[in-house]
């Protein structure tokens, strides 16, 4: 085993012999969006992503499917596979098989292989003090879908949500192997600072985080301020409160959104100094949404953070 579970990585890494490793990895969750062909898109782009973060090709993917035996025949759970099957077709794999089970909750996802050399291998626990820290999409998603289930949203936002969150981190992931990053992950469940924070404890350092210049989801910061919170945001921002120095200026909805529980977020690289105009200029060029500086790492008691306005 080349990476585990002991250091919180995206994926599980095997290796196959001097040129080969096997990366593994799965995820499902319930629908955030009505549209059942949204969500399967979703659901398929967020399980990749954990593939890609760790600097890998995916291979090919198993359904994973929760449905209510009643509703079969009524097209819904035809149109989430469609939306998965878009996405890995995008992807350039196949979908072989999977298994499904009659639940009362719908729930989708995918398991998902990949294949990567493992000089090529990109981890979480490899960071270095003085990298920067580059974050290739706008967070909250999680603000956005609870504004949606309290009908308190317009389509158009909406709409730049699903847009983000069913684009494929590959063009990222390819980016950041040509950069040469010293470390990332995906930014999913536990959101900016979470995932962060399990770099600085895998890595052994401290960070510090410029909230300005984080990117936003139109209108995420106001439906912050309405109260529009998931539960896991919540619960993630209780998570790092004892690892985080907030800056008196950095304003309360902010810091919710720091935490906010990403689906198909963006990647967080660990990047040096030198080689960040160089990544920035081909994370435009390859059309991201995002290509924000927002931090950099530096010695001290791994697993802290500073944010400051």
């Amino acid at each position: 085993m080349l990476v585990d579970a002991r250091t919180s990585d995206d994926a599980a890494v095997y290796r196959l012999d001097a040129d080969r490793a096997l990366v593994a990895t799965v995820d499902f969750f319930t629908p955030i969006v009505d549209d059942p062909f949204d969500f399967g898109r979703i659901a398929a782009a967020n399980a990749l992503s954990d593939v890609y973060a760790m600097g890998a090709r995916p291979l090919f993917a198993l359904n994973l499917v929760a449905f209510p035996r009643a509703l079969l025949g009524r097209g819904i759970l035809e149109e989430i596979l469609r939306g998965g099957g878009e996405i890995t077709r995008a992807a350039g794999i196949a979908v072989v098989g999977g298994h499904s089970i009659d639940d009362a909750e719908p729930k989708y996802g995918l398991c998902v292989l990949g294949e990567v050399p493992p000089e090529q291998l990109v981890r979480n626990s490899t960071a270095r003090a003085g990298d920067r820290l580059v974050l290739t999409k706008p967070l909250g998603t999680g603000i956005v879908a609870t504004a949606l289930k309290a009908d308190a949203v317009d389509s158009a936002t909406i709409q730049t949500a699903i847009d983000s969150m069913v684009t494929l981190n590959r063009g990222a992931a390819e980016a950041m192997l040509r950069a040469g990053v010293d470390a990332a992950t995906d930014v999913t469940g536990f959101g900016l600072l979470g995932h962060l924070r399990e770099i600085l404890l895998a890595s052994g350092l401290s960070a510090t985080v410029h909230a300005g210049s984080v990117p936003l989801l139109p209108r995420a910061l106001e439906l912050a301020i309405a109260g529009h919170i998931p539960g896991g945001t919540r619960r993630n921002l209780e998570d790092v409160a004892g690892s985080v120095r907030w800056a008196d200026d950095v304003p309360e909805a902010l810091r919710v959104l720091l935490c906010d529980a990403q689906t198909s977020g963006g990647l967080l690289m660990a990047v040096p100094p030198d080689r960040v105009d160089a990544l920035s200029k081909d994370l435009a060029a390859r059309g991201t949404p995002a290509a924000a500086l927002v931090g950099e790492l530096r010695e001290g008691e791994p697993g802290t953070l500073e944010v400051v306005a």
